[in-house]
């Protein structure tokens, strides 16, 4: 699998990620893997229609920062893994933006797990985003 980080929307499948972790055999102690996937939303920060989002990153700091929030809320919760894949660019309405997989022995690890894993990574690592509005209008926010 690849390693948690910030990819170039161009260079990651979210689609062939999720195929991979359902398809591989898992060990053992594995019983539970949850996945969140977080898509491009029609409705923006001020509540206004969006047609699109820009994503950005400081890749060194945001690499660094989502590989340690995946150690420490593995640890925390007993998670088998953690990862996080955050994709960059431009992005339409309906887009995959990122996906995060917790495998644990059981749900009551991966619940908890992928919760703190979700609101981490929308605000530590260097993210920030454009909504690009259907009005034409835009606003650079930071990443939530």
């Amino acid at each position: 699998m690849l390693e948690s980080g910030i990819y170039d929307r161009e260079k990651i499948s979210v689609s062939s990620i999720v195929n991979e972790v359902l398809t591989e055999k898992h060990p053992e102690d594995v019983g539970a893997i949850l996945m969140f996937t977080g898509i491009t939303k029609k409705w923006g920060f001020d509540g206004k229609e969006v047609e699109s989002i820009e994503m950005e990153s400081y890749e060194k700091h945001a690499n660094d920062t989502i590989k340690r929030i995946c150690k420490e809320v593995g640890e925390k919760y007993g998670a088998l893994s953690v990862h996080i894949f955050h994709m960059v660019g431009n992005f339409k309405v309906g887009e995959n933006l990122v996906l995060v997989i917790v495998t644990s022995k059981s749900r009551k690890e991966a619940i908890p797990a992928l919760e703190e894993a979700i609101t981490r990574y929308k605000t530590e690592p260097a993210l920030w985003k454009k909504e690009i509005y259907t009005d034409g209008s835009g606003k650079w926010i930071s990443h939530a």
